[in-house]
C-alpha cells in the first residue's frame, strides 16, 4: 500500500507542475483543504479516491491517470473479468479495484471495494466530493454514514446518495465487506 500511495503522490506532483501551479492554488482550486492535498502529495498519508476525482475532474485528467498512471484508451466498450480490475488499497481498511480503467471518457467510475473490520470504537472517516454515489453490498454488513445518519446495509442492500454529503463506512460484525460503489 505505501508504494502505491507513493506513486500517487508522484503524479499528483507531476500534474501539479506540469501546471504550474502551487500546491495552495490546486487546493483553493479544487476545494480541498490545503493540509490535507500537501499531506497527499508528501506520499505518507492515505489520499482519498473522492480527492483524487475531485481534482482529475476539475483539471479533466482520467481519474486513472492518478491512481494507476495509466490513460484509459478504449471507448466502444470495457471488458473486466472477474477478481481483474486494477487494484489499489488506500489503506489497510480499504481497496479499490476499478472496474472500468480502460475506458475513456468516463461518466461514472465503478469499484468494487473491500473494507477490512477494524475496532469498534474505531472512528469513521468522512469524505465528500461533488456528484452522486451508488453503494451495493455484496458481502458483508456495512454502517454506513451520511449526512450524519448512520445506516446499517447487508448484502443485497444498496444506497444512492448525494456524495457531496459528509459520509463514510465501517465494516461490522469482525467480517470484511464487499461492495459495488459507483461514483458520477
Amino acid at each position: 500500500m505505501d508504494e502505491q500511495i507513493k506513486l500517487i503522490a508522484e503524479r499528483l506532483r507531476g500534474l501539479r507542475d506540469a501546471l504550474d501551479m502551487t500546491a495552495h492554488d490546486i487546493a483553493q482550486d479544487c476545494g480541498i483543504d490545503e493540509e490535507e492535498y500537501r499531506n497527499a502529495e508528501s506520499g505518507d498519508y492515505d489520499i482519498s479516491v473522492s480527492m483524487l476525482q475531485k481534482i482529475a475532474r476539475r483539471y479533466g485528467v482520467a481519474l486513472d491517470a492518478l491512481m494507476f498512471g495509466e490513460e484509459p484508451k478504449m471507448s466502444t466498450y470495457f471488458l473486466t473479468r472477474a477478481g481483474k480490475g486494477t487494484s489499489i488499497e488506500r489503506t489497510k481498511a480499504y481497496k479499490y479495484q476499478s472496474l472500468a480503467t480502460g475506458f475513456r471518457d468516463r461518466k461514472a467510475d465503478p469499484f468494487i471495494v473491500t473494507v477490512e473490520p477494524s475496532p469498534a470504537d474505531a472512528p469513521i472517516h468522512l469524505n465528500a466530493h461533488p456528484g452522486q454515489e451508488f453503494n451495493l453490498v455484496e458481502e458483508g454488513r456495512l454502517m454506513l454514514c451520511v449526512g450524519g445518519k448512520e445506516l446499517i446495509l447487508e448484502a443485497g442492500d444498496s444506497i444512492y446518495f448525494d456524495s457531496a454529503l459528509p459520509h463514510g463506512m465501517k465494516a461490522l460484525d469482525g467480517k470484511t465487506v464487499r461492495f459495488l460503489a459507483i461514483i458520477m
